[in-house]
């Protein structure tokens, strides 16, 4: 069994794609008319038969208080690895991205959290000792 598509809640799905493929570097995968919204996928550049965000529309009224409470909370709705976390958080950082944690050496990992301009909390992983 493996993972095959994982959700993060957006407020405007255009938005959230530009966000997700123009500064974050995922390509768009999947993007189907469904009405009001659209079934809207991306994935890393690097794996694009791998598993794909869902850019799902936060309509649902569970999802506000949810996301609020996980920001309220400092708590990243989904974390991504990436290769050079220092490279990568001055690279996003130089194009304007909010971060809510700068990068920090937490055991086996340095980590950052951003702010993807959809409503959520984000954090960048960089594995070390690989």
């Amino acid at each position: 069994m493996k993972i095959y598509i994982s959700s993060v809640y957006v407020d405007d799905q255009q938005k959230a794609l530009e966000f997700y493929t123009e500064t974050l570097g995922f390509v768009k995968k999947m993007d189907i008319p469904l009405g009001e919204y659209r079934w809207l996928t991306v994935v890393s550049k690097d794996d694009q038969n791998g598993t794909e965000l869902l850019l799902e529309p936060s309509a649902h009224p569970a999802v506000a208080p949810y996301r609020e409470a996980l920001v309220s909370d400092g708590i990243p709705l989904a974390s991504f690895q990436v290769d050079n976390l220092d490279k990568e958080y001055q690279r996003l950082f130089g194009a304007g991205v909010k971060f809510t944690q700068p990068p920090v050496d937490a055991t086996d990992v340095k980590m950052a959290v951003l702010e993807d301009t959809c409503g959520n909390l984000i954090q960048i992983v960089e594995l070390q000792g690989e």
